[in-house]
């Protein structure tokens, strides 16, 4: 049976009428043989986006986000180039746009789109913040690249911090924690295990880097509350919050690790609602592998846990990547609404990717799904979805729809005028800096330091008082010594005059007269 490349219909069809044929309930991504879309109700199963650069992928989202909206579902999406801004301007007609929209039946209604925009670092946004606490041990430790042992010193003070009641909202929190951990490491060794200084230290250069790359600008309050990237306009449709990630990019890692912690807490703050009507939020996940790589095992076991349950919390996530080999397999198999566009293969791992990423559609025995990859042109893709029964479609050659905003960046003025119009305005551009850890803990130390020199007053004191003492002591030891050596003596003295006397009082006699048997003989009377 010969392959066929694509077989979308052109003009067979009255305007607009190919794309009508999707049900209401659904997202029209692009025409092939059929109206290729995404079901509502199953578009909480997640999806892909693959293909390399210049391929057509920012178009295909922008589109997505832009039916979501219309759907009344709220997107979130990072702006990774600056391109996804035009969603927020009424788009504008470009004869390539006119001749896709010709080519399958498809009518364009340009529009502008409701959008919020948010900037890490403030500047082409509203401040989007997070408490350290929030973040959590695991998370800070991949953004900073730790090892097995400075993760466990910064569980340590994650614990530390629990039980002391020290609230870590932002970097000067953990520095002053941390600092206050190497100082009483000798006595919490026994509690918590070895806390070695060196590991500390090591940390503590490790956020000094982060406060250059501007992570200083995320740590803090008030943090972004969840409730408002889930907002709908008047007219029913989601509103679409847009990431400024063009600087954010210089900073990898943290990127990757925000959006999860984004992830992350819809998982955690979300009720369970099932599978509903359509989903209450979609997260596109722009540069995806930058998630993935170098990740640690417990990482990734987060990332496959966060995946695999918050789409029974009605939100669909879907990664947007060059190479599908960038996404874990354990991630990958949950990934049910896939578009693919074209890969180049020139080198032998480049061929392997082109399989994997055909291995991973379910075959249509009309097309060369390996070829076609390799084939498709800008603005094409090969797509399968889930279909009512939630069965993977078989594959097919789709062209993609053109979005009906404008394509490409806004100017700063029209930036600015979105920022001013924004419902969030004013409840994110001021930062907080309530008493936290690093107040607590200065406070202690002020203590500590006073408590020691009150002791070093009393010492001294002690001193004083004790020289006089030493000094009586002197004379006292002084006096014991003489007595010692002196008196015997002065006795022995006493007692040899004593002797004397009694023996020249002997030969005398008792009356000063001489003995009787002297060598004198006789009595010689007195003198």
């Amino acid at each position: 049976m010969a392959k066929r490349k694509a077989a979308p219909a052109k003009g067979t069809k009255g305007d607009g009428e190919t794309a009508a044929l999707a049900p209401a309930e659904s997202i029209y991504i692009g025409q092939s043989v059929k109206p290729e879309f995404i079901l509502l109700r199953l578009a909480n199963r997640h999806g892909l986006i693959t293909g390399a650069t210049g391929t057509g992928k920012t178009v295909t989202l922008q589109g997505l986000a832009e039916a979501f909206s219309d759907q009344g579902v709220p997107v979130f999406c990072a702006d990774v180039k600056g391109d996804l801004s035009g969603i927020a301007e009424t788009g504008e007609s470009k004869p390539w746009i006119e001749a896709r929209a010709k080519e399958i039946d498809y009518t364009v209604h340009y529009q502008a789109y409701p959008v919020i925009f948010w900037d890490l670092f403030g500047e082409s946004g509203h401040p989007i913040r997070a408490t350290v606490s929030e973040l959590g041990p695991l998370l800070i430790s991949r953004l900073m690249n730790l090892n097995d042992t400075q993760e466990g010193v910064l569980n340590v003070a994650f614990r530390i911090a629990d039980e002391e009641k020290l609230p870590l909202i932002d970097l000067k929190d953990l520095q002053a924690l941390l600092e206050d951990l190497a100082a009483r490491a000798d006595t919490l060794t026994t509690k918590y295990g070895n806390i070695a200084k060196a590991s500390v230290g090591s940390i503590q250069r490790s956020l000094l880097v982060l406060e250059q790359q501007g992570a200083n600008h995320f740590f803090g309050e008030p943090a972004l509350k969840i409730t408002d990237l889930m907002r709908t306009a008047r007219d029913g449709r989601g509103y679409i919050s847009i990431l400024a990630a063009d600087r954010l990019m210089d900073s990898p890692r943290l990127y990757a690790t925000f959006l999860l912690f984004l992830l992350s807490e819809l998982f955690e703050e979300m009720p369970e609602v099932g599978d509903p009507d359509k989903p209450n939020l979609v997260f596109f996940f722009d540069e995806a592998h930058l998630l993935f790589k170098d990740a640690p095992k417990a990482l990734l076991e987060k990332v496959e846990q966060v995946v695999r349950l918050i789409r029974s919390k009605g939100v669909g996530v879907y990664f947007v990547t060059q190479n599908p080999l960038d996404i874990p397999d354990t991630v990958s198999r949950q990934l049910g609404n896939r578009i693919q566009h074209a890969l180049r293969a020139f080198t032998p791992a480049e061929q392997k990717a082109v399989r994997a990423a055909a291995q991973t559609f379910r075959k249509n025995p009309e097309i060369d799904t390996e070829q076609a990859i390799m084939q498709l042109g800008i603005g094409e893709a090969l797509v399968s979805t889930l279909d009512p029964k939630g069965q993977p479609t078989m594959v097919e050659h789709t062209l993609i729809k053109p979005p009906n905003a404008r394509v490409g960046p806004i100017t700063e003025g029209e930036r600015k005028a979105v920022i001013k119009a924004s419902p969030v305005r004013g409840e994110y551009d001021e930062a907080m800096d309530r008493e936290s850890a690093y107040e607590i803990l200065a406070n202690r130390t002020a203590e500590r330091a006073e408590a020691q020199a009150g002791q070093a007053e009393e010492k001294v004191a002690q001193k004083k008082t004790g020289g006089a003492s030493r000094s009586d002591g002197f004379w006292t030891t002084l006096g014991k010594q003489l007595v010692k050596s002196v008196v015997p003596a002065a006795t022995r003295m006493a007692e040899k005059a004593i002797k004397d006397g009694v023996a020249d009082a002997i030969k005398r006699g008792p009356f000063g007269g001489i003995k009787r048997g002297s060598s004198g003989g006789g009595f010689t009377g007195i003198r």
